[in-house]
């Protein structure tokens, strides 16, 4: 993990400095992360009291049921940006993030075994980040959100085919 980590502060560094190429980078992901429709806000998000006192559980049982209960985010290729399933997912996992309003979350980036370790780890963090400003727009205060990128280190299906590619071009929720 700190190998993950290091090597991400040194891709972002190097982003600020000159930037990451790949060959292939779809234009539509670039500067995506300040684009204004990326962050819109619904016009009112219900909230659902936690009557049920799901709020009171315990930290082990809080990273449990925040794992099971928050959807998976899905990326297309070479790409961070949030398609409207996305979003929707997102819009439920904010209202159970309302209701569970002492949990705190990392955000885990991940992509495809595509492109070089250094693209995909960059490639994770946009994920990851493009995520938590989402939920931010949505109302979750930030400091609830971490983001945490493993590129390709942590396939969640194996393989080298769509099938596979698809399910790990993903931000999941820990």
């Amino acid at each position: 993990m700190k190998k993950a980590v290091l090597v991400c502060t040194l891709v972002m560094v190097g982003s600020l400095l000159g930037g990451c190429a790949k060959k292939g980078l779809e234009e539509e992901g670039r500067g995506a992360l300040t684009a204004p429709a990326q962050v819109e806000q619904p016009a009112q998000i219900a909230e659902v009291g936690s009557g049920d006192g799901a709020g009171a559980s315990s930290a082990a049982g809080s990273r449990s049921a925040a794992a099971e209960a928050l959807e998976t985010i899905y990326f297309a290729f070479d790409s961070f940006l949030l398609s409207e399933e996305a979003r929707q997912s997102l819009l439920k996992n904010a209202q159970w993030l309302k209701e569970n309003n002492s949990v705190r979350i990392t955000i885990e980036g991940h992509a495809d075994e595509r492109g070089s370790d250094e693209y995909n780890l960059a490639l994770g963090e946009k994920r990851a980040t493009m995520v938590k400003r989402y939920l931010v727009g949505l109302g979750i205060a930030p400091e609830r959100l971490s983001t945490i990128s493993y590129g390709e280190e942590k396939p969640a299906v194996k393989g080298n085919d769509e099938s596979a590619w698809s399910k790990n071009r993903r931000a999941e929720f820990l």
